[in-house]
């Protein structure tokens, strides 16, 4: 049996995530039929993590076995043929037969777009949060800089009780990179995991410090009481991107390509 990696971008806007789902299209279930279809057997695929209904990624990962070798050029024409156009498999390589898509991560980068400019750019809306309020970029860096380094996150996350935060809500964060980018900012979170719907709480608390609706000095005490009630608001998810997933020592040269499109968005 061989072990295949895929690396895959996706607009999520009309799906109801990454996961397979009995009522709605989710981006797994798009692929595996795919997959199913090119190869001619039923095939699933493992994913590094779900995402959330209109999330996008530009380098979300997933694997699949199979018994025999595979033609990968020829099987990635018929995936991208088969898939909607909001969804591309970027590449396919063969991994390690022990290679698992969501347990042999090691970390992830997600950014989180805001549009901070009075009106809202139309070619931005399903790509960018348009913030309603004034934002302290002095206040939302220094907020940002006290959730880097390893806390409980619990009251950070949804469904805190059950899942992987239920087993160990601890997470490392690395950095909180506050960006510039046209008529807004990209947050970049790059951490060893993270919980669910953990980003996108943090980007709301941090806008909430950011206009003195939730006092700076009271993070800590938020931490502290691991309870999702005293921390801000859920910001949506159409401004969040999954852009990259990191293995150790990873030798796949194609890595970069879906993320490298982060670049050519962020400069519009």
């Amino acid at each position: 049996m061989r072990t295949y990696k895929l690396l895959i971008a996706y607009d999520g806007t009309l799906y109801s995530g990454w996961q397979v789902q009995p009522n709605g299209t989710s981006i797994q279930e798009l692929i595996e039929k795919a997959l199913s279809t090119a190869l001619r057997s039923p095939t699933s695929i493992q994913g590094s993590g779900r995402t959330d209904a209109g999330v996008h990624a530009y380098g979300q990962t997933a694997h699949f076995t199979h018994e025999h070798p595979l033609d990968l050029y020829k099987l990635q024409g018929s995936l991208n043929g088969l898939l909607p156009h909001d969804i591309r498999i970027c590449s396919i390589e063969e991994a390690p037969v022990d290679f698992h898509a969501r347990y042999s991560a090691t970390g992830k980068i997600y950014h989180y777009y805001l549009h901070l400019d009075p009106i809202l750019d139309p070619f931005f809306k399903q790509y960018r949060y348009h913030v309603p309020h004034r934002v302290d970029l002095s206040l939302l860096e220094k907020a940002a800089a006290q959730c880097v380094g390893t806390h409980d996150f619990t009251s950070f996350s949804h469904e805190a009780h059950s899942g992987s935060a239920a087993k160990n809500p601890v997470r490392t964060i690395h950095r909180i990179s506050v960006v510039p980018i046209p008529k807004g900012i990209r947050l970049e979170f790059e951490g060893d995991g993270f919980l669910y719907k953990m980003v996108r709480n943090l980007v709301g608390t941090l806008l909430d410090i950011s206009y003195g609706k939730i006092p700076l000095e009271s993070l800590p005490e938020i931490f502290a009481a691991k309870d999702r009630r005293k921390a801000g608001r859920t910001a949506p998810p159409h401004g969040l991107f999954l852009i990259e997933v990191k293995y150790q020592n990873s030798t796949f040269e194609s890595d970069s390509k879906c993320t490298a499109l982060s670049l050519a968005h962020s400069e519009t």
